[in-house]
Parts: C-alpha cells; structure tokens; sequence
C-alpha cells in the first residue's frame, strides 16, 4: 500500500478541558509508539475543541498524532469577532482544519461558497483541509453526485496541496449502523475519481457516521480511512481501529 490509511477522531463539544486532557495522555501513551504510526503506514490525528489544541499539542509532541481544529476562519485577519485564523493554528501546531461539517452546515447556515474560502484559507497557511461532505437524504441512485458536486466547488478556487475528504451521510451520523459497506463505496469511488482528476497527490476520502472497529476490514479498501466520532471517545475503542488499519497495510 503506497498511501497510509488514515484514521481521525473528533470529540466535538462533548469533553470538558480535563477529561480531554486525560483522553490525550491516554492515547499518548498507548498508541503514541504504535508500529503502524511510527513508520507511516497508518496516520491519526484528534481534532478537540480549539481551547484544547495547545494541550493536546503538547500531550502528543513526541508522538507522531497530528493535531487539528474542527473549524477555521475563511479570512485571514481582520474585524472578525469570535473566529480563528488558519495562520494562528498553525502558529499553534495544529495541522488540519475541518471544514464544511453537516452540523455547520445546519445549525450556522455556512454554504458552499463559505465552505470553499475555509478550504482556501487552510491550505494557504499549510493546514490540511478535512472536507466535509455528505448530505441529509440518502440517494441509491446516484450515489456520489451531490458529495462530489460538494467537493469540487469546495476545491474550485482553492491553491494546491493535499486534503482529506470526509464522506458523512447525515443519515448515518448517529444511528445504530454505518451507512451499506456498497453505498460507502460507491460514494468513496466517486470521491476518489474527482481527487485523481483535481491532481491533489496523497489526498485521501475517509467515511464518517457511525464508524467503529471492524468497519475498515470490512471495507477492505474502499475508503482511505474513517473518522470516527463518539466510538473513539474510549481510546481502547480508538486503539482497535488503529489496528484494524495496521492490518490492512499489512495485507499483500
């Protein structure tokens, strides 16, 4: 496997500063020298709540878990009361921005057009973009079109540089069950031909929305990765699907 597979988890605004502080110095210590992580063939990054990225910055300095924000201005500077710039996170040591989650979408109203100028700011400070797509209905059919259509109007104006798509169907977040193993892959395929069109080397779509361990095996390669919500909350849970991850990069 010449791309690492990637796996991320957001907490959200579900920790309190302490009980995130632990959940990083347990993941310090139990994945932080992980075969897997250290060689490269599996990537992780936590993206906490901005008042707990220095922390985490720290917890994890000597390991190689990355760093992010589950958001980011789309300017750069200016009379923007309440935001935070790409330039200051990655001042701070965080190394990706997530942008365009469904919940910012409906509770925030941010729109495509919003979407695609945090997607540029990210990239022009040097932070991955982690692109949020994915609407609320689910579509057989034609699976793919409407995430696709998102992705490249977040990348239509957006500079160069590597990003991490994240697939997350609305109707999968929360519930009992992820989203059909053939629905993610179709999705996934979709995703994936834009990406090679866009010529964004070592980009990667990762699935969210109810994803746990056992879900990379048995995707068996059709996503890059997953993003995992409240299941990596437990980093025992977290730790299976690091080793999931191992295994795929392991097989032939």
């Amino acid at each position: 496997m010449t791309t690492p597979l990637v796996v991320g988890v957001s907490f959200k605004m579900y920790f309190s500063h302490a009980r995130a502080r632990q959940w990083f110095a347990e993941v310090a210590s139990s994945l932080g020298g992980h075969p897997a992580l250290a060689t490269g063939r599996v990537e992780l990054f936590v993206l906490p709540t901005y008042l707990q990225i220095a922390d985490a910055v720290e917890a994890l300095s000597n390991t190689p878990i990355r760093v992010g924000a589950q958001d980011v201005a789309a300017t750069d500077e200016g009379s923007f009361t309440g935001e935070v710039s790409a330039a200051e996170l990655a001042e701070i040591g965080a190394t990706i921005a997530e942008v365009g989650h469904l919940e910012r979408r409906a509770l925030y109203g941010e729109t495509d057009d919003i979407v695609a100028a945090k997607t540029a700011a990210a990239l022009r400070a040097g932070l991955t973009p982690l692109i949020c797509v994915g609407g609320s209905e689910r579509d057989d059919d034609d699976a793919g079109r409407a995430a696709v259509e998102q992705l490249e109007r977040a990348l239509a104006a957006a500079p160069t540089g590597r990003v991490l798509v994240a697939y997350e169907p609305g109707w999968a977040i929360g519930a009992a069950q992820p989203a059909p193993a053939s629905h993610i892959a179709a999705v996934s395929g979709a995703l994936r031909a834009s990406l090679s069109e866009s010529e964004r080397a070592g980009s990667a779509v990762l699935y969210g929305g109810s994803a746990g361990p056992g879900l990379l095996t048995e995707l068996n390669g059709a996503v890059d990765g997953l993003f995992l919500g409240r299941f990596a909350h437990d980093p025992a849970q977290l730790a299976r699907v690091v080793d999931d991850a191992d295994a795929l990069t392991r097989q032939p």
